[in-house]
């Protein structure tokens, strides 16, 4: 199967080439990028040299080569790729943030209007494998949501109050140069930033009552001085207490037949490089928290994105993503 990656620049490109690589039934066969156009990949992307000899090519969806494709664009600009790649009859996973909510949600959180809108499976795979099987179209979570609704799913229900607290690394912030993600400002440095308002909050209140939750859902991110992963502490309030035992029986429960859910002490540098999502939890009675930490531009974004093309597509779906992390 030929694999176009739009917008194939900035590190989830990179990261999606990286691990389709290795898989059995896909291969990359375009790379697009306005800016870039007509230069190497790997004149970008160099750890990747001797693996690919692609060149970036315009994003032109009408001549565009490909059975499926990944949108790896910012919000707002999937909404015309994704238009087009529909009329083309070609399958697609999106990364941007363009189909993950409502509509009407969606333009009250990024403050613009949605002109290209159709509902869409969200791609959060253990929790919506069904709904993404068969699926042409499918939008992929954010990192901050995925991490964190994977450590709060199995007890949602029995929450009356969620709050995440989540520390990142600074490829969340991307490629751009920006006072907040260069090294003087990043380096031997933590700090919290929108404290109450991030637009990944949205996604998390969606997931939640998805799963029959009524809680309500409380969010803070931090900036961490590394370059990948997400670690999320999710204090859960709970309506009854439960035991630990309890509490470990539902998680068992939930995701004993996870691939790549382990119920093992989470740290960012256990999961790096892969599509991992380690969680462990505990209880004290009516307080439970649970801890997750996942790479966040693997099983927070090109990781979960070739997931989602591999259930969509029938193939197995750790098919391109049977990676050790990446320790030290």
């Amino acid at each position: 199967m030929d694999i176009a990656i739009v917008g194939a620049s900035g590190f989830t490109g990179a990261d999606l080439v990286r691990l389709l690589l290795t898989h059995s039934q896909a291969e990359v066969t375009a790379v697009t990028s306005r800016k870039e156009e007509g230069k190497s990949f790997t004149s970008i992307h160099p750890s990747l040299t001797g693996f690919t000899d692609l060149k970036f090519t315009n994003p032109d969806i009408s001549r565009l080569d490909a059975d499926f494709a990944f949108l790896a664009v910012p919000h707002t600009a999937a909404m015309p790729y994704a238009e087009a790649l529909r009329e083309r009859g070609i399958k697609c996973v999106d990364l941007s943030a363009d189909y993950r909510l409502p509509k009407d949600v969606y333009e009250a959180t990024y403050g613009v209007k949605h002109t290209a809108y159709f509902k869409a499976p969200y791609g959060l795979c253990e929790i919506h494998r069904d709904e993404i099987k068969g699926a042409d179209f499918v939008a992929n979570p954010g990192c901050f949501p995925t991490g964190a609704t994977l450590a709060a799913a199995p007890l949602a229900k029995f929450a009356n109050t969620i709050i995440y607290d989540s520390k990142s690394g600074v490829t969340g912030a991307g490629t751009t140069p920006t006072v907040t993600n260069q090294f003087t400002t990043v380096n031997d440095n933590f700090n919290a930033y929108k404290w109450t308002k991030h637009r990944h909050l949205a996604e998390m209140k969606q997931e939640a009552a998805f799963l029959g939750s009524k809680a309500s859902c409380h969010f803070t991110p931090h900036l961490l001085p590394i370059n990948r992963g997400i670690l999320t502490t999710a204090h859960i309030l709970l309506d009854e207490e439960l035991s630990q035992v309890e509490v470990e029986k539902l998680y068992r429960e939930r995701y004993e037949k996870e691939y790549f859910i382990r119920l093992q002490n989470p740290s960012t540098a256990a999961v790096r490089g892969s599509n991992f999502c380690d969680i462990k939890v505990e209880c004290d009675g009516k307080r439970v928290v649970a801890v997750s930490a996942i790479d966040n531009l693997v099983k927070g974004a090109s990781g979960q994105a070739i997931q989602n093309m591999n259930i969509m597509c029938g193939f197995k779906e750790n098919d391109g993503l049977k990676v050790a992390p990446l320790n030290p």
